[in-house]
């Protein structure tokens, strides 16, 4: 059975006018310090965030980037959106996973209540209010705003970079 594919290839010019948008999320041992980054392009102009805490998990890192991005997008804003995640957690479970989830009461199919169920909660319902083209990219193979947003998860944990 071919393996299903979770994103489509992106279009020449269709990031034309787009917000573009990388996250990632870091750990220093999992669990343990870490952050989170974010670099959003927009025609010429970008931002940068970064930020972190002493406890937590590289999973929770990589979902409050894409929930900083998405909260920082300006209220009027109704282009395009594409985010881009090296993070499979993330992207399956806001593009899959969440319809189960909140079907069964945010109970996985065995029952146990999802896993970062606050975050999950959030980042659904900034995403609700998006049109976001979601879109995984792989981490660590030289693409320049994945690498961009990796520094900026590494200068996030408290105590590294900052």
């Amino acid at each position: 059975m071919p393996r299903r594919k979770t994103e489509k290839s992106l279009e020449p010019k269709s990031l034309d006018g787009a917000l573009v948008i990388y996250t990632d999320g870091a750990c220093s041992g999992n669990p343990g310090p870490g952050g989170w980054g974010v670099i959003m392009y927009h025609g010429r102009r970008q931002k940068e965030m970064c930020g972190g805490e002493k406890a937590t998990t590289n999973n929770r890192m990589e979902m409050m980037a894409a929930i900083k991005a998405i909260e920082a997008i300006k209220p009027g804003f109704s282009g395009p959106i594409v985010l881009f995640t090296d993070s499979t957690y993330v992207l399956k479970g806001i593009t899959e996973w969440v319809h189960g989830w909140k079907k069964r009461g945010w109970k996985k199919s065995d029952k146990k209540t999802v896993v970062n169920k606050d975050l999950w909660q959030k980042l659904d319902a900034l995403n609700a209010e998006r049109d976001i083209q979601w879109k995984w990219v792989k981490g660590h193979a030289g693409d320049v705003g994945n690498e961009k947003a990796d520094e900026l998860a590494r200068k996030g944990i408290p105590g590294k970079g900052k």
